[in-house]
């Protein structure tokens, strides 16, 4: 949720959707809230996830919201309310070394294209519910648009850009097979931001096309993860000395790490950031 300043919240200005408190909004959206949440608990299987775990699940909504893999435009569940329904699988390494499969799901307001209220969200391990979910018009799949596992909102890998698919997989085939899995790279992607604000390392290096590469790399020893550390690849514009994001990662591959630290040291204050889009 948006915030004009610190009295009002804003959803959609356009609309109107300006309240005074969060009281004030979730009376707005009452009817909408009821009628989902109804529904869920209606079709959710009985052996599914338990109302009381789902706080452990929380955290996957801002992944979710960031990098779906689905998007439905539902039209048809209330009359005259346009939601959309966010969804995406995550792998899950279960105790005894196995994996099993979860889904999170969330009903969302958009204003222009990004998500501005929730209206419902939950975890699932049930393909057959989520299936109820996959409704109205489909307007995105990360698969059908080829997009990587590891592509984040705001880089030129989501684009499809050439350069970022050409550098991103050269980077997948040198990475150890012991690595963080490429699955679970979007699970890190709370981490770009810091990265590339308040790196400990930036390098520049001129590809054999001539392109300039600045990574931005950062240690996280304070993550439950031993020895992360996250990348962020930028093109260099030497007009303006701005950079462009093509793609990040994050990796506990020290030999991976050290193929970044390749070409001219920089320190942080001699570069400019700009969005990739």
């Amino acid at each position: 949720m948006a915030k004009k300043d610190l009295e009002k919240i804003v959803i959609d200005e356009s609309k109107n959707l300006v309240f005074d408190s969060e009281d004030e909004l979730y009376q707005h959206f009452f009817k909408e809230i009821s009628f989902l949440e109804k529904e869920f608990f209606s079709l959710r299987p009985q052996d599914d996830i338990t109302e009381a775990e789902f706080d452990n699940y929380e955290k996957n909504l801002s992944v979710l919201l960031e990098n779906p893999d689905e998007i439905w435009h539902d039209t048809s569940t209330i009359a005259g309310v346009d939601f959309y329904i966010y969804i995406r699988k995550f792998e899950v390494e279960e105790p005894e070394g196995d994996e099993s499969v979860l889904y999170h799901v969330a009903f969302v307001y958009l204003t222009g294209k990004v998500p501005s209220f929730v209206y419902l969200h939950f975890p699932t391990r049930s393909e057959s519910l989520v299936a109820k979910y996959r409704r109205g018009e489909k307007s995105y799949d990360r698969i059908e648009q080829n997009v990587p596992l590891g592509a984040i909102d705001g880089d030129a890998l989501h684009e499809s850009d050439e350069l970022a698919r050409g550098l991103y997989f050269a980077m997948l085939k040198v990475r150890s097979e012991s690595d963080i899995k490429e699955a679970e790279f979007r699970d890190f992607a709370r981490l770009r931001e810091s990265t590339i604000e308040q790196p400990d390392e930036i390098w520049r290096n001129n590809d054999s096309m001539g392109n300039v590469l600045v990574s931005f790399i950062r240690e996280y020893p304070e993550e439950e993860l031993k020895g992360l550390y996250y990348i962020a690849v930028t093109l260099e514009d030497m007009a303006s000395n701005s950079h462009a994001l093509l793609f990040s990662f994050p990796t506990v591959d020290e030999a991976l790490v050290g193929r970044y630290r390749h070409g001219e040291n920089l320190q942080a204050d001699e570069v400019v950031q700009e969005a990739s889009h």
